[in-house]
């Protein structure tokens, strides 16, 4: 009997629970619906404080000069190469290029020099400059701003000057890699004068440093040029213009040809070419520089050595394959010599006349 009555009891409490079961559906739908949305919310906010946070610190980083993306053209040009041996007041002429056409493997800690040999036509450059490039460690690139476009502007100076002394320069002279001193031929009159000071402003921020390279005697100079303008005109040699020689043949050849001067305007050239050796030296007086002459070079081969000492570069003994073309005294080689005498005689200029030299 007491289980019946249990079992009862059972069954009726379950047919409760069925009764009540639509109710109960609706409070469990009320009552739970609300606990769902207050995570979904959390992790919206989460999201959105992340991506701010994000945004933030790119906008700070950018500010701070990072850069995101990478950059692969980037060129590291300041590379830190020990030399302790280098006294501190020259550490501005040191410079470690980082050519973009080639690599200076394991010579990119060799320090490099800049210069500049500034000079006349005729006036024995192209012979100094052969001794220099017959240095191992030294290119000497010629007369780069013979061509008009290189000097158009200040601007096209510069971009050539920074091409040649980044190694990026090719040329028969150009040693790459292992170069300690790199530099070229500049003629006063390819752009040198009419944009000095920005020149001089370049060669002092850069540590350029210039050799002047001038001749004493300007009328053996004159009687160079005249001849090297007739055999412009003539090609007497197979031909073919030759500014210089290689053999004693050649250069006897081209010292046949003796030029007429004009004694009207002598002095008044001599006196031009004066001034403007001297401005020359003058708008360059603020730069690292030094002073050679052409007679004093062909007389003392020590001055070539002082001129190694002055690029920093180990002395040795240095040779040119040119050979001299004019080697005769003045009174042989100046068709109208004796006008000439007369004009110069007892004038400034009058020492030019005398001061001779035979190799």
């Amino acid at each position: 009997m007491v289980i019946s009555i249990e079992k009862a009891n059972d069954s009726d409490n379950l047919r409760l629970l069925s009764d009540d079961s639509g109710e109960s559906s609706k409070d469990v739908s009320v009552v739970r619906s609300p606990r769902k949305s207050p995570l979904v919310l959390r992790m919206i906010v989460l999201a959105f404080v992340m991506l701010c946070g994000i945004y933030i610190s790119s906008i700070c980083l950018k500010q701070l000069g990072f850069n995101l993306r990478p950059n692969l053209s980037v060129q590291v040009t300041n590379k830190r190469c020990p030399n302790p041996s280098i006294a501190h007041s020259d550490l501005h002429l040191l410079h470690y290029p980082n050519p973009l056409t080639y690599t200076r493997e394991e010579c990119e800690c060799t320090p490099v020099r800049l210069f500049a040999i500034f000079s006349m036509q005729r006036s024995g450059s192209g012979w100094f400059e052969t001794l220099l490039n017959n240095h191992i460690n030294i290119s000497s690139n010629g007369e780069i701003f013979s061509h008009k476009e290189r000097r158009n502007n200040i601007s096209s100076i510069t971009n050539t000057l920074d091409k040649l002394y980044n190694l990026d320069w090719f040329s028969s002279a150009a040693k790459n890699e292992c170069t300690a001193s790199v530099g070229l031929k500049w003629m006063l009159n390819q752009g040198v004068m009419d944009n000095h000071h920005d020149i001089v402003d370049y060669f002092n921020r850069r540590g350029v440093s210039a050799i002047f390279l001038f001749r004493r005697n300007l009328l053996r100079r004159m009687v160079s040029v005249l001849a090297n303008l007739h055999d412009r005109d003539t090609k007497p040699i197979n031909g073919t213009h030759m500014s210089h020689v290689h053999s004693k043949d050649e250069a006897s050849i081209l010292a046949q040809h003796k030029p007429a001067i004009d004694t009207h305007s002598l002095i008044s050239e001599l006196k031009k070419t004066e001034e403007m050796v001297a401005d020359a030296l003058n708008y360059f007086n603020s730069t690292r520089h030094t002073i050679l002459f052409y007679e004093d070079i062909i007389t003392n081969q020590t001055k070539v050595m002082d001129v190694l000492d002055f690029l920093n570069v180990p002395r040795r003994k240095l040779v040119s394959l040119q050979v001299k073309i004019h080697t005769n005294p003045l009174s042989e080689q100046i068709e109208n010599w004796n006008d000439v005498y007369k004009t110069l005689n007892g004038t400034q200029y009058e020492t030019f006349l005398n001061a001779d030299y035979r190799l």
